[in-house]
């Protein structure tokens, strides 16, 4: 059976499990500051999102498999870091968002955006990228 034929043999709640696990599963790989904080944001957004309007479960799905996606990639492609090295964190993840993507969020959302923001900031030490 092909991976796409048995995604579709899934119902959503299924799919819905099999996408969080996924993320969570590829925290692993993240520097321990970000996958804590990552596997807090998605537990957050999977939970709030769990009895969402049906017209947000389509955009919520997609947007959070194309993160899947974008950091699978990411993980595939990161130099390895070898054991030795005195700074494990070195190895950078993410992406700058399109600005013009801003103008398509609510008030809440830009709020939420910028404190995950601060709160990455302050997990990594990198408060010079905050101005970003």
């Amino acid at each position: 059976m092909s991976t796409g034929s048995a995604l579709s043999s899934l119902n959503h709640p299924q799919r819905v499990r099999l996408l969080y696990k996924t993320i969570l599963r590829l925290h692993r790989a993240l520097p321990q500051e970000l996958a804590e904080l990552g596997n807090k944001y998605v537990k957050e957004e999977f939970r709030r999102h769990k009895n969402c309007a049906p017209e947000f479960i389509r955009p919520f799905m997609l947007e959070w498999s194309n993160y899947a996606l974008e950091l699978s990639k990411q993980i595939r492609d990161a130099p390895r870091v070898a054991s030795t090295n005195p700074d494990p964190n070195s190895t950078e993840f993410g992406r700058p968002l399109d600005p013009s993507i801003f103008d398509q969020f609510s008030e809440s959302q830009l709020q939420q955006l910028l404190t995950l923001a601060e709160e990455i900031h302050l997990r990594t030490g990198c408060p010079e990228k905050a101005d970003s």
